[in-house]
C-alpha cells in the first residue's frame, strides 16, 4: 500500500488516513520529506535569477510540505496515543527533524540569498513573513562561524534526544506511580462512580483486586479534594511529587538540558536561554519578567498564608501539603455551600461541550457544529466535528479527545493537523486533548469544575486556530509569541460561569435540575477563595522554570533537587506547605513541550485576558458584535502583525494590570 503521507490527503480538509497509517509510514514520510525539502532548498540557493520575494521567501515557505504533513500528524498522535510502536520511532523522527532545522537555519548560502532581497517595499503579511523568517535564521545561528555552527548542531541534536527521553520517562512514571489501594474503605469520600472507575483501572493495569488511582500531570491530584483519609491523601500526594526520582529518573535529564540550553544561548550571543526566548516574545526583558514574578509572589504567598491559617483552624492542626485541597474543599462546602464532588453531577461532558462550549461559540461568532462519523481517527474515543461559519460555509474540522488513557501524556493541549493558510489552500484541522478520568462502563462522563474550565480554555486555543485568516502557515493561528498564545484561551474561560452560558448546560445528569442561580452566585463568590494557593503554586513553577533557564553557560547542577529547593526558598516559597504546580522531574511544559523559559507566559497573558474580560463587560457582554470584533482584530490575525499591535487596535489602548490583580485577590494583599 502506498504511504498515505507522501501526497496530500483527498479526504475532507486533507484529513489524515489514520485507518491506514503505521509507524513505518511515519518514518518513511519524514525521511523522504526531509530529502525532498533539501532538494527544494538547493533550488532556491542555485537560482541564478535576481532574488525576489517569490523565489526566496515564498519558495522557502512552500518547501517541505511532505515533511510538514508527516510531522504535524505524527506529533499530534504521539502525544495523545503514544503506542509502543510510535514511541519506538520518536527518537529517530525527532533526530531527523532537528537535523532538518539545522539544514535550513544554519545554511549560510540560503541565509545570504534571503538577505540579498531588499524587503523595504514589502507590505502587510509579506513584510511580516520576511521579517519573521530573517529573525528565525538569526536566532538559530545562521550568522555564526562554521566551528560554532558545528557545535550548535551537536547541541540541537542532543537536546532533541533528551527531550524525547524526558517525555517518554514522564509517561512511564505517570503510569508507574498510580496508587493501588486494596480496600474501598481507603477511598472513603470518593463518589460511587469514582470508586468503580478505580476498580476498573486496577483490573486494566493487571491487579487481581483493589483500586487504582491514576495520576494527572500537576503535583496536586483531583482526588485529594475528596479522599477522607489523610493517610490515603498522603500516599497519593507522595506518589505524585516523587515522580522523576528513583527508577526512570528524569531530574538529571532536565539538568543536562538546562546546561546545554545555556551553552547554546552563549553560542548565539545571549547571556542565558531565557534571553533567547524573549527575543521572540512580548515581554521586553528578563528583568521585566523577574520583576513581575517577584511582585506577584509577595502578594500571592501572603494570601496563601492567610488561607493556611483558615485551613489549620478547620483541621485543628497545622495542615500538610496533601491535606490542603481536602480542607480547602471543606471551606467551599461550609462557607460557600459549594461541594466540588457534588458539582460534578452538573457538568456532564456532552452538555458542557455541546450546550456550553459550542453554544457559546455560536452565540459570540455565529459558528455551528456538526459531528462527523465518516472520518476515522487514531483512537475510538476521538470525536470529529465540522465547523461552519455564520454564513453557512465550511470553516474547519475540530476534534476532541477527552478521556485519559495510559498511552496519553498528561495535561491538556491544542494542536493543529492542518493550518488556515490560503497560500497553501489549506483549511484548519484543530485538536483539543484532555485527560478526564474515564467512568465505569455505563456511567456518564462527569467533569470537575476545573476540567470544565479546561475544556473552555482549550477551545479558546481552537478558536484561535480555526479563525486564522492569513496567507502563510508559519504565521497562522497560534504561531504567535509564547507569552501571547495563552491569551485567547484564557479569555474563553470567562464563558464557563457567565450568566448567559451556564444556565444552558449546567444540569444535573440524573434529575435534570439546573444549577440554580443561588449556587452559581456562591460559586462566583467562592472564586477568590483559594487564589492564594493557586497563584502561589503556579508562580513557584514559573520561578523554577526561570531559574533553570537563566543559568550561565558552564554552570553544572550536580544536585537538581537541591537546586530546586534552594531556588524556591530564596524566592520566598514554602514548598512544605505549597509545592510548585510542577516539579522539575515532571515539568513537561519546559523540558518536552516547548515552554522552556516560558511558563511565566500564562500570568503575562492573563494581564491581557483580564483586561479583555473587562472590555466585554463594558460593551454589554457576550454579544455577536463583541465577538466579531474580538475575532476580527485578534483571533483571525495570528502572527500576521505584531500581536500587541492587534491588542491595542482591539482595546483602543495598551493593557492595564489592575483587572488581573482584582481577579486574583492581590489588590491589597500584604
Amino acid at each position: 500500500m502506498q504511504n498515505p503521507l507522501l501526497t496530500p490527503s483527498t479526504r475532507p480538509y486533507q484529513w489524515p488516513a489514520f485507518d491506514q497509517l503505521t509507524a513505518e509510514h511515519y518514518v518513511e514520510a519524514v525521511r523522504l520529506g526531509a530529502a525532498e525539502q533539501r532538494e527544494e532548498l538547493q533550488r532556491i540557493i542555485d537560482d541564478t535569477q535576481e532574488p525576489t520575494f517569490e523565489n526566496t521567501f515564498l519558495a522557502l515557505e512552500a518547501s517541505g510540505q511532505t515533511l510538514r504533513r508527516a510531522l504535524m500528524t505524527y506529533f499530534s498522535v504521539i502525544s495523545a496515543h503514544g503506542t509502543e510502536d510510535l514511541r519506538a520511532i520518536q527518537s529517530e523522527i525527532s533526530s531527523i527533524w532537528s537535523e532538518q532545522e539545522d539544514e535550513i537555519y544554519l545554511s549560510q548560502t540560503l541565509y545570504s540569498r534571503l538577505q540579498a532581497l531588499d524587503c523595504a517595499e514589502l507590505r502587510g503579511e509579506d513584510a511580516r513573513l520576511a521579517n519573521q523568517t530573517l529573525k528565525n535564521f538569526q536566532l538559530a545561528g545562521a550568522g555564526l562561524g562554521e566551528a560554532e555552527k558545528d557545535r550548535l548542531k551537536v547541541l540541537n541534536a542532543k537536546l532533541a534526544e533528551l527531550s524525547t527521553q524526558f517525555a517518554d520517562l514522564v509517561l512511564k512514571n505517570q503510569n508507574a506511580h498510580a496508587v493501588h489501594f486494596e480496600n474501598a474503605a481507603e477511598l472513603d469520600g470518593l463518589s460511587g462512580p469514582a470508586i468503580e472507575s478505580a476498580a476498573q483501572a486496577a483490573k486494566q493495569a493487571g491487579h487481581a483486586s483493589g483500586y487504582l488511582l491514576t495520576l494527572v500531570s500537576p503535583t496536586q491530584q483531583p482526588v485529594l479534594e475528596s479522599l477522607a483519609s489523610s493517610e490515603s491523601r498522603r500516599k497519593v500526594f507522595n506518589a505524585s511529587i516523587s515522580r522523576g526520582t528513583g527508577e526512570n529518573a528524569t531530574i538529571h535529564v532536565a539538568a543536562e538540558m538546562a546546561q546545554l540550553r545555556a551553552e547554546r544561548a552563549a553560542l548565539l550571543g545571549f547571556a542565558n536561554h531565557a534571553e533567547t526566548v524573549l527575543a521572540q516574545a512580548t515581554a521586553p526583558s528578563t528583568a521585566a519578567v523577574e520583576e513581575r514574578l517577584a511582585e506577584l509572589t509577595q502578594a500571592a504567598t501572603a494570601n496563601a498564608r492567610k488561607e493556611a491559617e483558615v485551613l489549620g483552624k478547620i483541621a485543628g492542626a497545622e495542615i500538610n501539603a496533601w491535606d490542603w485541597k481536602y480542607f480547602s474543599n471543606q471551606v467551599l462546602r461550609d462557607q460557600y455551600s459549594v461541594d466540588s464532588e457534588e458539582l460534578r453531577n452538573y457538568f456532564e461532558l456532552d452538555r458542557v461541550l455541546i450546550d456550553g462550549v459550542f453554544a457559546t461559540a455560536t452565540k459570540l461568532f455565529g459558528i455551528t457544529f456538526s459531528e462527523r462519523f465518516d472520518l476515522p481517527a487514531y483512537h475510538p474515543d476521538v470525536r470529529v466535528f465540522e465547523v461552519f461559519d455564520a454564513d453557512g460555509k465550511p470553516l474547519a474540522l475540530y476534534t476532541g479527545d477527552y478521556l485519559a488513557r495510559d498511552t496519553k501524556k498528561g495535561g491538556a493541549w491544542m494542536t493543529s493537523l492542518r493550518d488556515a493558510a490560503s497560500f497553501l489552500e489549506e483549511r484548519p484541522i484543530v485538536t483539543n486533548t484532555l485527560n478526564i478520568t474515564p467512568p465505569a462502563p455505563g456511567d456518564p462522563i462527569l467533569l470537575s469544575m476545573d476540567e470544565a474550565n479546561t475544556l473552555f480554555h482549550e477551545f479558546g486555543h481552537a478558536l484561535h486556530g480555526m479563525f486564522s485568516s492569513g496567507k502563510y502557515a508559519s504565521l497562522a493561528g497560534t504561531s504567535v509569541p509564547r507569552d501571547f498564545v495563552e491569551f485567547p484561551s484564557q479569555v474563553n474561560e470567562m464563558c464557563m460561569l457567565h450568566e448567559d452560558v451556564v444556565t444552558g448546560y449546567a444540569v444535573h445528569h440524573q434529575s435534570g435540575e439546573a444549577l440554580g442561580d443561588a449556587l452559581i452566585e456562591k460559586i462566583r463568590a467562592a472564586s477568590l477563595w483559594g487564589q492564594g494557593f493557586a497563584t502561589t503554586e503556579y508562580l513557584a513553577a514559573s520561578v523554577l522554570d526561570w531559574a533553570w533557564h537563566t543559568i550561565n553557560a558552564g554552570t553544572v547542577i550536580a544536585d537538581p533537587l537541591q537546586f530546586e529547593q534552594d531556588v524556591l526558598q530564596q524566592a520566598g516559597f514554602d514548598t512544605e506547605m505549597i509545592p510548585p504546580r510542577y516539579r522539575t522531574g515532571y515539568f513537561q511544559h519546559i523540558f518536552a513541550n516547548g515552554y522552556s523559559a516560558g511558563y511565566y507566559s500564562y500570568i503575562w497573558s492573563e494581564v491581557l485576558d483580564a483586561d479583555t474580560v473587562q472590555w466585554f463587560e463594558e460593551k454589554g457582554g457576550l454579544m455577536r458584535e463583541n465577538g466579531n470584533r474580538f475575532r476580527e482584530e485578534l483571533l483571525s490575525r495570528g502572527n500576521t502583525r505584531d500581536p500587541l499591535e492587534s491588542y491595542e487596535l482591539f482595546r483602543g489602548r495598551t493593557a492595564v494590570v489592575e483587572p488581573l490583580l482584582r481577579r486574583r485577590g492581590l489588590v491589597n494583599a500584604e
